[in-house]
């Protein structure tokens, strides 16, 4: 939930419905009843021409198909998407393609996700290619006030004993490598640590399943 406020406060997004579904270290099937039984008296109260929905989490696919089941029309944005194995990524793979078979409408990010569509049998009259949403929140980012706390690690990696290292930025928070892979992932940056030429930023991501082999390693 701390994330979530963060990306909200960031964009200067006020919601009208608060779900309040984050719970710590709750299943996938935990959250999807959740999102069924408090996002479908949203619908029923107000009562939309449509809904849009953005990704490829397990949000995105419940909300398709409550939308699908209270006859809404729905649309996906950055559809399209695929690896075309339903275990990578988990579970993004599977919550992408329901979302696509309910979609009335595709906002597919690049003409290769459209091209996947095409592929699928979706009628190309209902895909529209808008580009990534996501250049688009990183373009709004990098216009705004640079926060203390990232000024000051940029201050620390300017320094002139870190001008000779390479610099590496970590992201490693998905759910298909909890467990072993990410303790290996772990090992493998600890190993690239010890060589004393690198440095390493990794934002690590609150989840228990992520912080806790993070910092035991």
């Amino acid at each position: 939930r701390q994330m979530l406020d963060q990306v909200l406060d960031l964009f200067a997004i006020r919601p009208d419905y608060d779900l309040d579904l984050m719970r710590d270290d709750q299943s996938l099937a935990e959250l999807s009843a959740a999102i069924f039984t408090h996002l479908d008296p949203v619908l029923t109260d107000f009562q939309p021409d449509w809904v849009l929905a953005q990704g490829d989490t397990t949000t995105v696919a419940i909300t398709s198909l409550l939308a699908y089941y209270r006859r809404v029309r729905f649309g996906h944005v950055e559809a399209g998407l695929r690896t075309g194995d339903k275990w990578q990524p988990f579970p993004e793979e599977i919550n992408r393609r329901v979302a696509g078979v309910v979609a009335d409408l595709h906002f597919a990010p690049t003409d290769w996700a459209r091209q996947n569509l095409l592929r699928e049998g979706v009628d190309d009259s209902i895909i529209k290619v808008t580009g990534n949403p996501v250049i688009d929140a990183l373009n709004i980012v990098a216009k705004q006030p640079e926060p203390p706390e990232v000024t000051q690690l940029l201050s620390q990696l300017r320094t002139t004993e870190l001008k000779t290292t390479k610099l590496i930025l970590v992201t490693a928070h998905r759910r298909e490598n909890f467990g072993q892979p990410l303790a290996d992932i772990c090992e493998a940056l600890k190993q690239l640590a010890a060589r004393g030429d690198v440095e390493i930023v990794y934002p690590v991501h609150l989840n228990p399943n992520v912080q806790e082999p993070v910092h035991r390693l």
